[in-house]
């Protein structure tokens, strides 16, 4: 019996890599890698020695005969993907892989001395670039974020009823306390410390600071409360330690979210979940409580442009259907919606919404309080949020027009994309939001490299930044041979001392394990696999308090 990925897939190709006969596409070298929206298990090729799943980070990889109810569509998925095509394995090596000239572009000399590298930033880019090159080099890494925890994105933007691929983390914690990592938690540059003075104390300097900031809507009534950009209702219900708990209210019936990607979708599925069904998972304490006695009945995902161009991934809207006591529907008053989806061919994103409900949708009418539903409205687009001091209105076009149709709602919520911001010192990008580089060298900045979303913008999920930080790696790594990084004057002793003298906040790797020791504690005792502290006070002091103890 063959193998499936399923909805969790990250890209990362790990399984590409343990597969023996190169059944699973696309791989890194092949020009579609990453442009699908998953990686594939080819079910004529598949010998079943579940190697993939044993390497999966993310749990998304299973025996096709195992798959249970919303997982039984993906084994027609993986086998769709091959449809009219038919990969030949290349028999002319044992392990049915084409062998080529041996090529070590992440690797040092052996003679070559260890390189001491500061990766500002925890996320899944940054923790892929620490990987190569310790996997690949003896350097030593300076690990900094200037949060107090680790983990960027996987912690605070995956959706909580996302367990497996928060899993991803645990892969990149191992490296947290390897022997040549030293964590520096809680330091931020460009306010603790500078760009210089970190390149000052090390040989080279890749920054992985993300997009932490969003794209505006540009329509009159944006600023009013009720207001809000997805990023900070992700980072309300994950603990993010800077938003607080009042920072999402759930005191209407009906909520408009502009966008269709992926993380449109997490904001409408978490807000109209089963709280119950919530409270197994990591998300914040204050968000499960505002969910518990939240008026939502009603999510309205706004896309501007049709069901087959939807930027949403087939995975994540399969999840949407599946969705326990939760009714889709698709609001296709425009008659270009209904179009579309009936004439998608099979495998086309906009045939997946083939079985679901369409409705020419009353907006004069308020949402039923007997059910809960989300709406894909297509061709839509938003014109205007009305209200005197507060959103109590979306208006939107409809049939091009933008007088278009008033949709009664008292949260608005933005999700058409992050956005990266300057750090001082480096170079910045005004009109893409990313640092100018040269396959990962920041321009003007030798020693100084970016890797993740802050150098190719918000775009590609967890594991398209190891491709990513492997550009990014070789470069560094070909400057170092080549003699083109500076040489530092301060030493790393030197530089342990600054950072204190700079952060009263500072966290190390065992105030690290500290942390999550209590937040596992907290879940252990609510039967939760953890509860994260929510504020900056609060993580420093489980890392000192868990030192202490330590000591004694």
């Amino acid at each position: 019996m063959t193998y499936a990925i399923t909805q969790t897939c990250c890209n990362d190709a790990t399984c590409v890599a343990v597969c023996p006969v190169n059944c699973i596409h696309p791989t890194p070298e092949e020009p579609d890698f990453g442009t699908t929206e998953m990686l594939y298990i080819d079910p004529k090729s598949c010998i079943d020695c579940g190697a993939c799943a044993d390497a999966c980070p993310v749990d998304a990889i299973f025996p096709a005969d195992r798959l249970t109810g919303r997982l039984r569509e993906y084994e027609a998925i993986n086998a769709a993907h091959y449809a009219g095509r038919d990969p030949e394995p290349a028999l002319d090596s044992p392990n049915f892989h084409a062998w080529g000239e041996p090529s070590f572009p992440r690797s040092l000399p052996a003679d070559f001395a260890p390189l001491r590298i500061a990766v500002v930033g925890t996320g899944p880019a940054g923790m892929y670039a620490a990987e190569d090159l310790l996997l690949h080099t003896n350097a030593e890494v300076t690990l900094i974020d200037r949060l107090p925890v680790a983990g960027g994105l996987v912690r605070y933007g995956v959706a909580p009823d996302h367990p497996a691929t928060k899993g991803a983390g645990e892969t990149f914690a191992r490296f947290h306390a390897h022997p040549r990592v030293r964590m520096t938690l809680g330091l931020e540059v460009g306010k603790d410390v500078t760009v210089e003075e970190l390149a000052a104390h090390h040989d080279a300097v890749v920054y992985a600071v993300g997009a932490p900031s969003d794209r505006r809507l540009g329509i009159p009534g944006e600023e009013l409360s009720g207001s809000v950009s997805a990023t900070s209702v992700v980072s309300w219900y994950n603990a993010h330690p800077e938003t607080p708990p009042d920072a999402v209210r759930l005191t209407t019936e009906r909520v408009v979210v502009v966008g269709n990607g992926n993380v449109a979708l997490d904001v409408a599925r978490v807000l109209v979940t089963d709280p119950g069904t919530l409270a197994g998972t990591d998300i914040a304490d204050h968000a499960l409580a505002a969910l518990r006695d939240t008026r939502v009945r009603e999510v309205v995902l706004l896309g501007r442009r049709g069901p087959g161009e939807a930027a949403y991934t087939s995975s994540e809207l399969l999840a949407l259907k599946h969705l326990p006591g939760v009714v889709l529907v698709v609001d296709d008053r425009d008659p270009r919606t209904g179009a579309a989806i009936d004439g998608a061919a099979a495998g086309e994103k906009a045939a997946l919404l083939r079985d679901v409900a369409r409705e020419a949708v009353d907006w004069t009418r308020p949402p039923a309080r007997d059910r809960r539903r989300i709406v894909l409205r297509f061709h839509s687009a938003p014109v205007e949020a009305l209200g005197t001091d507060a959103v109590r209105a979306v208006r939107v076009t409809e049939d091009g027009s933008p007088s278009g149709t008033e949709i009664g709602a008292g949260l608005l919520v933005r999700a058409i994309g992050y956005r990266g911001v300057p750090l001082a010192g480096l170079p910045f990008d005004e009109a893409t939001g990313t640092v100018p580089h040269e396959a990962g060298r920041v321009t003007g900045l030798p020693g100084g490299y970016v890797v993740g979303w802050i150098k190719r913008g918000p775009s590609g999920g967890i594991g398209a930044n190891r491709a990513c930080a492997e550009e990014t790696v070789g470069t560094l790594l070909a400057d170092a041979v080549a003699g083109a990084l500076p040489t530092p004057v301060g030493t790393a002793r030197e530089f342990r001392r600054l950072a204190r003298r700079r952060s009263r906040r500072l966290v190390d790797a065992r105030g690290l394990a500290a942390i999550d020791r209590a937040e596992r504690a907290r879940g252990r005792r609510a039967g939760r696999p953890r509860i994260k502290l929510a504020t900056v006070p609060e993580l420093v002091a489980a890392a000192r308090g868990g030192r202490r103890r330590l000591k004694v």
